[in-house]
């Protein structure tokens, strides 16, 4: 086949390195009727290929297989949206890269291995691809200075299992284009995620956000505050439940920053220009002109529904206990 029609029939979307993170990505774009080339660069041998390959399938099977033993998706359908998904070696690489239009590099956290990923993709990628890596360690800023088009550029961090967990963070640094983060949004909402925007900031969002609460507890366990079971079982529960219907931040203004003030030197400011939350009109948001009585109905009913959705949702007792 000619390089051009190869290229023509190539998949949109490349994740580039075949290991957990690109595999997860092809997931969740074949689930969502995409094909996705997993492309490996790296030259390796019939037999080191074949186990790469294989060892690929076989987890991007077993995970579908999961979700339809969660009745997430029908036993049937398998088979197709694994199929979405095209492995491919480094002699076909530069054929699926020349016709992507968004490419996630994946390739092992070190500078040296990027540097040379995105040296190789932007020699083989069209101009107008957007390139991202999926570095949960490596700076934004770090990386743009190593591609070829740095305003088609950010990092774009999936929370495992991405194929399952909503939020993508995005990293920008100055550079990149309003455009090419315009359009890696759009698509991302077409797949069903939430793309989250960040600037060069180590540890993104939600990765700084739960070191915190990690070092805490583990900090909590080690004075013998509480044991590793029930601190979880108050994260699930309590902590995990309240903040998937109500953001941290939101959670802030809904409770009083005045009362929180205490837990950081960050709210000190807010409290000494009397912007305290709800109760008076702003706080971190601006409620002025908002119906307040219809928002908090809208955060009991998340919180509402999260507890449900967990199932621990217990109806009025028909009588009355002695």
């Amino acid at each position: 086949m000619a390089t051009a029609e190869r290229a023509a029939a190539s998949p949109r979307f490349v994740a580039v390195g075949a290991g957990r993170v690109g595999r997860g990505i092809a997931i969740a774009f074949a689930w969502a009727g995409h094909r996705i080339a997993v492309v490996d660069l790296k030259r390796r041998s019939a037999g080191e290929w074949t186990a790469l390959r294989d060892d690929a399938r076989a987890e991007i099977d077993a995970s579908l297989r999961s979700l339809a033993e969660l009745g997430a998706v029908e036993r049937a359908r398998i088979d197709a949206i694994a199929a979405r998904v095209e492995l491919v070696d480094a002699a076909g690489a530069p054929a699926a890269l020349a016709a992507a239009e968004l490419v996630f590099e994946g390739v092992p956290e070190r500078i040296d291995a990027k540097r040379e990923a995105f040296a190789q993709l932007g020699a083989e990628c069209s101009a107008d691809a957007i390139l991202t890596s999926t570095t949960s360690s490596i700076l934004v800023t770090e990386l743009a200075a190593h591609v070829p088009r740095p305003e088609r550029f950010l990092n774009m961090h999936w929370l495992n299992p991405a194929y399952v967990i909503p939020v993508v963070e995005l990293s920008t640094h100055p550079g990149t284009s309003a455009a090419a983060l315009a359009t890696t949004k759009t698509l991302l909402e077409s797949i069903g995620k939430v793309p989250i925007v960040c600037g060069p900031t180590p540890g993104y969002i939600v990765p700084r956000l739960q070191a915190l609460v990690m070092n805490e507890a583990a900090r909590m366990v080690e004075e013998g505050a509480a044991t590793a079971e029930e601190i979880d079982k108050a994260t699930r529960f309590g902590l995990g439940l309240r903040f998937a219907a109500l953001g941290v931040v939101e959670f802030i203004d809904v409770g009083g920053v005045d009362i929180l003030h205490h837990a950081s030197r960050e709210m000190a400011a807010s409290v000494a220009a009397n912007e305290l939350g709800l109760k008076t009109g702003s706080g971190f948001y601006d409620y002025a002109g908002r119906d307040l009585v219809a928002y908090r109905r809208d955060v009991l009913a998340r919180t509402l529904a999260m507890v449900q959705r967990a199932g621990l949702w217990r109806g009025a007792a028909d009588e009355t206990l002695v």
